[in-house]
């Protein structure tokens, strides 16, 4: 199994890709979160292999979400989703 943490701010979104990703055979969502400084505690206490982030939500934004678990989780692969076109978003996330 592979656990999977879920934060995005739009409850119906978020819920959406659970009940998705909880159809698939070898994935486990272990946590979702609704705020950006929620994403670390929850992956603490959870350790999912991968975290799909909202770039942009309360709290605290995705991109800062990224960097604390890379620093706190090393081994935890993160998935940064976003709706809006700018290159600087994609500069930071790298």
């Amino acid at each position: 199994m592979i656990p999977v943490l879920l934060a995005e701010d739009q409850a119906l979104l978020r819920q959406a890709l659970a009940e998705i990703l909880d159809r698939e055979e070898d994935i486990a969502v272990v946590a979702q979160v609704g705020r950006g400084d929620e994403v670390l505690a929850a992956a603490l206490r959870t350790r999912p292999e991968v975290a799909l982030i909202d770039i942009e939500m309360p709290g605290r934004d995705g991109l800062v979400c990224a960097a604390d678990l890379r620093e706190h989780l090393p081994g935890c692969k993160v998935l940064v989703l976003t709706v809006f076109n700018r290159p600087g978003y994609l500069k930071r996330g790298a």
